[in-house]
């Protein structure tokens, strides 16, 4: 299949931050663009500002009349989170419209490209990020299709220019649905392979299975950046010309050295085969940043960025929307928002913010994510969210799954060893937060629609003095 043949474009489920890139994308190279989604958002919102006409009603009658009438010219792009039972796609699979799957489309877009494909089970959308950030801030003809809102782009898409000799393309590879087994990168870098996703891959082995054939898809003489902590059965089945660089903060064949935390800049040193650079200031935050950084300075020192270019990238990275984000500072207190939505994220997450305020109160507001993933990890997310001072969880946000029976955030709730604990309806938090500000730093954290919550919640800490009466 090629994209040439196809003259307009239509997605069932623009909205998702995948969808959405790659909709930019389009659009950006001059093709008509339609969508439909369930919900409007802010981010459905900005498409439709954009030029890309969007509708929130399943109904045939919204199908534009170019996609109508030109059935073999147009190409339908489809994000796993279609249901079944949708009458649009019902109908545009019996007229035999031609029906891509997202990560079908991201392949054959990046199939001519230099690829950076950046995949695990969390880290990617940063790390990722970070990729883009440093080859664009040095000067590098890059596009990529990010997971997220990367800050310093204010998109989740970069367009290139197409004026270098080579194209190169940076991608979030995704696991879910195995979706990144599209494609065949240049470099891969994986930041972690631990147990998510078990409603698709049903146990741990299958998901081991499923990234040794991603990895395996590198293509010769290409590069792979993993995890030292990683299952090292992921590596059985790559090609024996792709060299491999096992990394971590303070272990495997690239590490982080002499870090240390100045107010909210990381400072350190990389140890690297493919050459060190000393006194790298990053700006955003966290012992997983700051390796998730160093995975991102691998890729770019293949594509020959300098070490000057680097640091100066690193020292200008302004992070990504929901991944450690800094929402409010004054009246003595701090907010952060997170997306982590894995034990080992929230891990990760809490152990920075306890180094950063080593003193400090810390209230956290969790929504889990999925009752499979809450029913699989309950043991270990009582565990990660047992580090805060006060823990106010939130009810389970389904996303594609129907309930589970006995499965709800009491589960979680019931394990957690903090002093102070209690569930909690969305729909109470900015209520009870009026109410009761004893705390000096704050966090929301979870993947489902607790976002929601970050502008009331920033509006109270900045018009009520953080929240005081």
């Amino acid at each position: 299949m090629k994209l040439e043949d196809y003259s307009y474009i239509y997605f069932l489920g623009i909205g998702g931050i995948g969808m959405s890139a790659i909709a930019r994308w389009f659009k950006a190279k001059g093709f008509p663009v339609w969508g439909y989604d369930k919900t409007r958002t802010a981010l459905t919102e900005a498409l439709e500002q954009e030029g890309i006409v969007v509708h929130y009603e399943d109904d045939v009658k919204h199908l534009p009349q170019e996609v109508i009438q030109h059935r073999d010219k147009t190409l339908v792009v489809l994000t796993p989170a279609i249901p079944a039972e949708h009458a649009e796609w019902a109908y545009l699979k019996e007229q035999s419209y031609t029906i891509k799957k997202r990560s079908e489309v991201l392949g054959i877009i990046t199939a001519s490209a230099y690829t950076v494909a950046v995949a695990g089970t969390h880290g990617k959308t940063t790390t990722s990020s970070i990729v883009a950030h440093l080859l664009h801030h040095a000067g590098v003809d890059t596009s990529a299709f990010l997971g997220g809102i990367a800050t310093n782009l204010n998109s989740n898409l970069l367009v290139g220019k197409g004026t270098g000799d080579r194209e190169v393309v940076v991608v979030e590879a995704d696991e879910y649905d195995r979706s990144f087994l599209t494609l065949y990168p240049d470099v891969a870098i994986v930041t972690s392979a631990d147990p998510d996703h078990l409603d698709i891959y049903g146990d741990k082995e299958e998901l081991i299975r499923t990234f040794q054939k991603f990895i395996s898809q590198v293509k010769p003489g290409g590069f792979l950046f993993i995890h030292e902590s990683v299952d090292p059965r992921l590596t059985a089945q790559v090609q024996n010309d792709v060299k491999v660089v096992t990394y971590s903060l303070n272990q495997g064949e690239a590490r982080i050295q002499e870090l240390t935390i100045n107010g909210r800049w990381f400072n350190f040193d990389i140890k690297s085969p493919l050459g060190d650079i000393k006194d790298l200031r990053l700006g955003v935050p966290g012992f997983h940043n700051a390796e998730n950084t160093l995975a991102a300075i691998l890729a770019a020192q293949v594509l020959d960025v300098s070490a000057d270019k680097i640091k100066a990238g690193v020292e200008a990275f302004s992070g990504v929307k929901r991944r450690f984000e800094f929402v409010f500072e004054g009246n003595g207190k701090i907010y952060i928002d997170d997306y982590a939505h894995h034990p080992k994220e929230i891990d990760a997450f809490m152990s920075s913010l306890r180094a950063l305020y080593p003193n400090k109160r810390i209230r956290v507001i969790f929504q889990p994510h999925l009752f499979s993933r809450t029913r699989d990890f309950a043991v270990e997310f009582a565990e990660s969210l047992s580090n805060a001072d006060e823990l106010i969880l939130l009810d389970i946000y389904p996303a594609r799954e129907k309930p589970i029976p006995g499965v709800t955030s009491d589960i979680i709730l019931n394990q957690v060893s903090c002093s102070e604990k209690t569930l909690m309806r969305k729909e109470e938090v900015v209520g009870n937060l009026r109410l009761n500000t004893n705390f000096d730093v704050l966090a929301t954290i979870g993947a489902g629609d607790i976002d929601t919550l970050v502008r009331p919640i920033k509006n109270i800490l900045e018009n009520n003095g953080g929240g005081l009466e």
